[in-house]
């Protein structure tokens, strides 16, 4: 891991995937985009795009367990989507628990950016994604 600098980050859902990159050398974790998903299923061709243009060591995917910290259906979703990204663009894939991301990703985007109603939900998918790289450096 620590010959790691740069990590992609994913923030899984069936509808919408946050995207955030994270950089060991700068010790920061920044929103790069959302993409959409169909069941779980993103376009494929913008997430070769995305690795292309950052040019990762790794990727990383969040991991929504249950709160007891057993695995949930969307976990093993996600686990999916980890094994897809690494037989496609063979890189390393890391796992983190991601259990209340979303939650404090909907609390930070409401203070930082004043928001009073989650319409933008593609930003908060971004900045859980943000949350997820910035645990997994360390931050």
């Amino acid at each position: 891991m620590d010959n790691i600098t740069k990590i992609l980050g994913f923030d899984f859902g069936l509808r919408r995937i946050g995207v955030a990159v994270g950089q060991r050398f700068t010790g920061t974790a920044s929103p790069v985009t959302t993409l959409l998903a169909n069941d779980g299923e993103p376009n494929w061709q913008e997430v070769s795009n995305l690795i292309t243009t950052w040019q990762p060591q790794a990727l990383l995917v969040g991991m929504p367990l249950n709160m007891d910290g057993s695995i949930s259906v969307m976990a093993t979703r996600a686990e999916d989507f980890a094994k897809k990204l690494e037989t496609r663009f063979n890189l390393t894939v890391f796992r983190i628990d991601e259990r209340l991301s979303t939650f404090e990703a909907k609390s930070e985007f409401m203070r930082v950016r004043g928001q009073t109603g989650m319409k933008k939900g593609q930003k908060v998918d971004a900045f859980a994604a943000v949350i997820l790289v910035e645990a997994w450096l360390g931050l």
